[in-house]
Parts: C-alpha cells; sequence; structure tokens
C-alpha cells in the first residue's frame, strides 16, 4: 500500500488545533474582505461625490476607508496570534514525540544513525513544518480565495477584462507544476547535507580533545569546509530555482496589468465601464499581486515542508524492536539467577555470539575474558535486552527476559559501561538518573562504594554541573560516579562491563574492595580486561570466537586454557605498560 503524501500524516499533529485554524483563516478572510471592499468604496468616492463636488460624502467614505484599514490591521494582529500558538503547539508536540519515540528505538539504531541526522530531523525540519502550517496553509486558503473573490468582483465590474484577469492563471499553474518537480528534489538534498554537517560541527565539539592531541585542527577544518561547500553548492541551487520561478510569477501581474490597462481604457472610452470602474478594477487587480508573488513562497515552503515531514517520517516509521510483549508480566522480587541458554547473536550478516550456554547463580560473580571483538560486550547488553538474541534465550529466575516488562528488568538489572556517559547536568541528577526515588542515605552509600566522594570537594558538591559529558571531571571520576550511578538502586543483578579500565592502580584497589562488599549477595556479570580485577570473580567464563570455550576458576583456566592464559598475559602485559607510564608521570 502507497504511503500518505508526507505532509497528509502531520494530520494527527493538526486536530487539536483545527478551531484555531478556522479563525486564523477566518481573520484572514476578514481582512481579505476589508481589502478587497476599499477599492469599491474609492469607485464610489470617484463616481459619486467627486464628480458631483460632494464634499461631505467624501469625508464619510473616507472615514469608511479608514475604518476598513484599522479592522485590516486588527484581523492581521489576531491572526498573526492565533496562527503563531497554532504552529509553535504543532512543533512543540511533534518535536516532543519524535524525541520519545526516538528513547524507544534501540541501540541497534542509534549504532547505525549519525547523531547530526537526529538533531537536524528533531530541530531544523520540524520548525521547517511549523513555518508552512502557520503561514503556508492559511495563505493558500486565504489566496485561493482571494482570487475568486476578487474575480467574482471583476465580473461585475467587466466580464471581459475579468475573463482576461482569469486567463493569467494558466501560466501560473503550468510553472508552478515544473517548479514543484525540481525543488523537491534539491529541497531534499539541502536537508540531508544540513544533517551531515550538524554531525560534523558535533562530531567537532566532543571530539576536541582527540583532534587537539594529534594536531588534526587543518584536517578536520578542511572536511567541514568541504561539507558546508556542498550545503552552500545545495542551497545556491535552490536559491537559484526560488528566484527563477519568482521571476517568472512577477512577471504574469506585471503583463496582466498592462493588458488591463490597455483594455480599460478602450472599455472607457466606449462608454462600457466608467473611470471609477476602471480604478476599482485596477485596485481588484493590485489585490492579486500578493497572492500571485507570494505563491513562489508558499510553494517553495511546502516542498520544504514535505521533505521534512518525508525525513521527520523516516525515524516515526522505524518500529520499536525491543519492546513490551502484549503478555509481558512486571517481575516484583528477584532472586538473580541467570541463565543464557544456546544464545546466538548476529548484528546485521555478522554473527558476534553463538550457542552460548552459561548459568550464573544468585549472589555468584561471573567473570568473562576475552580477546577484543570476542563479543563480551555484545553478552552483557543482552541481560537487561539492550539488544535481542538472536536465538536461544536468557533467563532471570526462570522468566525469559523478553516475557517481562521492561521497567522491572531494568529495575533489577543495573549496567556500568566501559565508557561512562555522562549528562550536562548536576552530580545529583546524574546519581539519580535511573533511581530518581533514592534518598541521601543511598546517594551516601553508592558514592562510598564507587569511592567516589571526590563530589563532596567540588565547587558546589552534589548540585556541580559536570558539563556535557561530565568532561570536566577526569575519566576516572567519571568511571566510579557511573559506577555509583549504577549500584544506587542496590539492584540483585549487576553488570559491569569493565567499569574499572579508567581507574589508577590505587584507586581501582580501593573500588575492587568496595565492590568486594557489594557484590556480596548480589549476582554480578563482570567483563574483565585487567587480570588484577578476576580477585572479585567466584568463576571466570573465557570467550572465544563469539562461543564460550571454557568455564571455572581462574587457577583451574589457566591450568588447562593455554589460550585463556595467553589472553591474560597480554592483558598483564598492557597493564604493566600503563603502571610504568603513570609512575613516570608522577
Amino acid at each position: 500500500m502507497a504511503k500518505p503524501h508526507a505532509l497528509w500524516r502531520v494530520k494527527p499533529y493538526l486536530r487539536p488545533y483545527v478551531g484555531q485554524m478556522v479563525a486564523a483563516t477566518l481573520l484572514a478572510g476578514v481582512g481579505l474582505g476589508a481589502a478587497t471592499v476599499v477599492p469599491l468604496v474609492v469607485k464610489a468616492v470617484i463616481d459619486g461625490p467627486l464628480a458631483e463636488g460632494d464634499r461631505r460624502g467624501i469625508v464619510y467614505l473616507g472615514l469608511a476607508t479608514l475604518a476598513l484599514g484599522v479592522l485590516e490591521s486588527l484581523a492581521a494582529f489576531t491572526r498573526r496570534l492565533v496562527a503563531g500558538t497554532v504552529s509553535l503547539g504543532l512543533e512543540t508536540t511533534l518535536r516532543n514525540d519524535l524525541y520519545a519515540h526516538l528513547q524507544r528505538l534501540p541501540v541497534s539504531f542509534h549504532d547505525n544513525w549519525q547523531s547530526g541526522q537526529l538533531l537536524s530531523r528533531a530541530m531544523s525540519d520540524c520548525r521547517v513544518i511549523r513555518r508552512f502550517f502557520g503561514f503556508g496553509v492559511v495563505f493558500f486558503v486565504v489566496n485561493v480565495i482571494t482570487f475568486l473573490v476578487v474575480l467574482v468582483l471583476m465580473l461585475r465590474l467587466d466580464p471581459v477584462l475579468a475573463g482576461a484577469t482569469a486567463l493569467s492563471a494558466v501560466p501560473l499553474v503550468w510553472m508552478s507544476l515544473r517548479f514543484e518537480r525540481k525543488y523537491l528534489v534539491v529541497s531534499r538534498r539541502v536537508q540531508d547535507q544540513d544533517g551531515d554537517l550538524t554531525t560534523r560541527i558535533e562530531e567537532g565539539a566532543t571530539g576536541i580533545r582527540v583532534i587537539k592531541a594529534f594536531g588534526r585542527r587543518d584536517l578536520v577544518r578542511r572536511q567541514f569546509v568541504a561539507d558546508a561547500t556542498r550545503l552552500y553548492d545545495s542551497s545556491m541551487e535552490q536559491v537559484r530555482l526560488r528566484a527563477k520561478f519568482w521571476a517568472l510569477i512577477d512577471m504574469v501581474p506585471n503583463l496582466t496589468m498592462a493588458a488591463i490597462l490597455f483594455g480599460g481604457a478602450l472599455a472607457v472610452g466606449r462608454g462600457s465601464l466608467t473611470i471609477g470602474g476602471l480604478v476599482a478594477f485596477i485596485s481588484l487587480l493590485v489585490l492579486l499581486v500578493w497572492p500571485i508573488e507570494s505563491l513562489g513562497e508558499i510553494l517553495a515552503m511546502a516542498e520544504e515542508a514535505t521533505s521534512a515531514a518525508e525525513r521527520v517520517y523516516e525515524v516515526f516509521d522505524t518500529a520499536p524492536a525491543i519492546v513490551d510483549r502484549a503478555d509481558a508480566v512486571a517481575l516484583d522480587a528477584c532472586e538473580g539467577r541467570v541463565r543464557f541458554e544456546n544464545v546466538s547473536f548476529t548484528y546485521g550478516t555478522d554473527t558476534i555470539l553463538r550457542d552460548i550456554d552459561l548459568e550464573i547463580a544468585p549472589g555468584e560473580t561471573l567473570a568473562l575474558v576475552g580477546v577484543t571483538g570476542s563479543g563480551k560486550t555484545t553478552l552483557t547488553s543482552l541481560l537487561p535486552r539492550l539488544y535481542d538474541v538472536s536465538a536461544g534465550r536468557v533467563t532471570l529466575d526462570g522468566h525469559d527476559v523478553r516475557s517481562l516488562t521492561l521497567p522491572s528488568l531494568r529495575r533489577h538489572v543495573a549496567v556500568a559501561f566501559e565508557e561512562p556517559t555522562l549528562f550536562s547536568a548536576s552530580v545529583r541528577e546524574n546519581l539519580l538518573l535511573g533511581w530518581p526515588e533514592a534518598s541521601d542515605d543511598d546517594i551516601d552509600v553508592a558514592l562510598s562504594i564507587a569511592q567516589a566522594e571526590f563530589v563532596r570537594d567540588l565547587p558546589w558538591g552534589l548540585d556541580t554541573r559536570v558539563g556535557e559529558q561530565g568532561l570536566s571531571l577526569s575519566g576516572g571520576q567519571r568511571q566510579r560516579l557511573a559506577l555509583a550511578r549504577a549500584v544506587i538502586g542496590r539492584p540483585q543483578v549487576l553488570v559491569l562491563d569493565d567499569p574499572l579500565s579508567a581507574l589508577d592502580v590505587h584507586t581501582e584497589a580501593l573500588v575492587e574492595e568496595a565492590l568486594r562488599r557489594v557484590l556480596q549477595g548480589v549476582t554480578a556479570l563482570l567483563v574483565v580486561h585487567r587480570p588484577s580485577t578476576l580477585a572479585l570473580a567466584d568463576r571466570v567464563a573465557f570467550l572465544h570466537e563469539g562461543t564460550i570455550a571454557a568455564v571455572g576458576t581462574h587457577s583451574e583456566l589457566m591450568e588447562r586454557v593455554p589460550a585463556y592464559a595467553d589472553v591474560l598475559s597480554q592483558q598483564a602485559d598492557v597493564e604493566v605498560s600503563a603502571d610504568e607510564m603513570e609512575e613516570e608521570a608522577s
């Protein structure tokens, strides 16, 4: 089934504002009516009081013209106020829904989309849609009505001249159809390139430390200029299309005016039209200049809004892949028994995990060891359903995690990632992200566990804002805060994706000791890169080429699995080198 026109799909967001849109259109109609009556008043003045020397009549009709002008101004003011309320309300609701939908989409969606493209859709495209519905739709309707009303009044004055005016619409329609086809293509290209440029800016801002460290300012500047130049070239093509179209559009009323002046003069000479009638006819024709000239702007806005709506609905049309099933149940209490039963996971065409069978008993800490790219992080992501298995199942207390409601699952399973992400908010807000109802005592305990009491020494303590991505803090500080955030809700299952990697050896020892206390009675799945962290684990699972090669204690695997010993030996070398560099730096 073919999809409806992109702009038509915005209809649900207009429903709450139908009354206000009708009011805005009526107000525009009132202004139009007032403007339309003025030429008739002018005709009455010329053919009546002015021809007869009736000064009192001229004053009365002059006051009537003034009143019509005031009425038109008041209608325009109120119409803009109402239309602004409608368009801004539509934009806000549309953007809110888009953001909420982005939050529902799986991690795999965000893996494949540039953040700048999503940002441009949420900001620029929503604004384009707002401008069209706040201005373009109203004036398209009003301009069509204006043309019809004015044409009727012209017919009453002179049918022949009115017919000539009506014929001028034929080239307008033909040019508009040609313009529409070309402009839609260019408009979509401009908006896509705007998203690419937004991505370039966003990456340049978030990666500024890397750029400076490698001395690549000139490189990223050249890349930015290249993208900006492409956007400029496409925008100029857009400008040329509009300029050419508007020039042709402007020509039509001017040619029509010349023809009407010539034909009207002949009609006055024949006596079939009065001088007042000719002036009124010309004045009515002037009223059509704005609707004709604005046609180009409205069509351009319509095409830009169409491509913007297409881009927005590309996101809306992506169905959330990880959602609650219809029969999902909430897990109220959790013992913490975790099983991976014949689990496989495929990402695109690549098989990352296959035939994973693994059980973690309640209160047990299981370490995952493997070379980079062996699938450790992917495996840990399956338990909180950041991804769903391609085959097999993951269970928590015997429940397939896909049969549990997401809020209840993630209330019992907390995660701390290798790359800690903090938000541009206060320390307190970052800590309470996953457990907003936590008390001050809970915060104190979590900070103690993560060895993150350093926040007390920040300028405003827990109310200190950490800056975008927490870059005002060191890597170790960010990691400790992320760890505190994970344990603050005292979850029964804890997934730690090497959360100690950015800690120095002294802080790591303190955090490991604190973790040893918190892991008592908690089921934990721990990704390990530093061999020293293995002391926290009861058992170790060795992940090799996407499958579990061996499970046992650290000592057992060292004795009977040479590949495991090799991996730890390589990681130990890296750890020693890092420690030596740290000592030299200090």
